[in-house]
């Protein structure tokens, strides 16, 4: 049986030592969801790693989707084409021995996520696609991106200085100005960074590897912290480029030492996106409705 936790890791290791961080690539605000790959049929965005593991493939479009859904719309994968791997966790029912038996001597149940896998195509591996589906041409309306402006909003920003960085006991975000960067992409890429940080205070989501990772949680945290910013870069219209490179061997090292370190990371930096867009959510889904 395939371990898929060791297939999803093996696929971000290869990309990292090539010295790509496959969650970051320069978004595409034209397209549905910035940009973000997203299943052709449904219009929905993927999230998590699969944004990862769906970005390491160039493709002239971010539209995807599995080989019955093509066939339902009486298209077909090209010969010889292979599709990408994606996860997900479907909830399984176990026996929990830690709960004491019914009157009838039944034992209780607990759900457990169990992680699952598909394999999608990106329509440009398709054949005799219908016109709306065509690589060229998006599916689904395009809002406006969100301004970071308005997303960096919520938090405590202090301008000035020679160092962007979030301070927990403080509860600040401190960066540079924005005319000390080489772009205004760059500054914004930063501060989307450090609200990544913000959203793990102890009076939000209250994210603490420190005590599950032990020495290893600064390099988990900045995991997260540079996934979410490149998610939180693709909602706002951003070009997405990595802000700290210096931590790939850090990220290599936690990711050879523990296979679901990367899944984890990833599902922190999607909730912590979830959170910071919380109050926009209506917003955008107001704006689609509308196109």
């Amino acid at each position: 049986m395939q371990d898929l936790y060791q297939a999803v890791t093996d696929q971000i290791i290869a990309a990292l030592e090539s010295g790509v961080a496959p969650w970051v690539k320069p978004w595409n605000s034209t397209e549905p969801h910035g940009g973000m790959p997203y299943n052709a049929i449904s219009g929905k965005a993927y999230r998590g790693i699969n944004v990862a593991l769906l970005g390491m493939h160039p493709y002239p479009t971010s539209a995807w989707m599995t080989f019955k859904q093509a066939k339902d719309i009486g298209a077909n994968v090209t010969k010889g084409e292979h599709g990408r791997l994606i996860v997900f966790f479907k909830p399984f029912a176990v026996k929990d021995r830690n709960a004491k038996p019914d009157a009838d001597g039944n034992q209780a149940e607990r759900m457990i996520p169990v992680l699952k896998c598909f394999h999608v195509f990106n329509v440009a591996q398709i054949e005799n696609l219908p016109a709306k589906y065509s690589a060229s041409t998006p599916v689904h309306a395009v809002t406006e991106p969100m301004k970071a402006a308005n997303v960096m909003a919520q938090a405590t920003v202090i301008r000035g200085g020679d160092r962007a960085c979030y301070s927990p006991a403080l509860d600040t975000i401190r960066l540079p100005m924005p005319e000390q960067f080489r772009s205004i992409a760059d500054y914004e890429a930063t501060a989307l960074h450090e609200l990544t940080h913000w959203s793990g205070h102890s009076s939000r989501m209250a994210r603490e590897y420190g005590k599950r990772f032990g020495d290893q949680a600064y390099a988990r945290e900045e995991l997260v912290a540079e996934m979410g910013a490149a998610f939180l870069c693709a909602r706002c219209g951003i070009d997405g480029k990595l802000q700290h490179p210096e931590y790939i061997a850090n990220w290599l090292a936690v990711l050879k030492q523990d296979k679901r370190a990367v899944l984890t990371a990833a599902s922190h930096a999607q909730k912590a996106v979830d959170y910071i867009m919380r109050d926009f959510a209506a917003i955008e889904e107001q704006e689609e409705a509308a196109a």
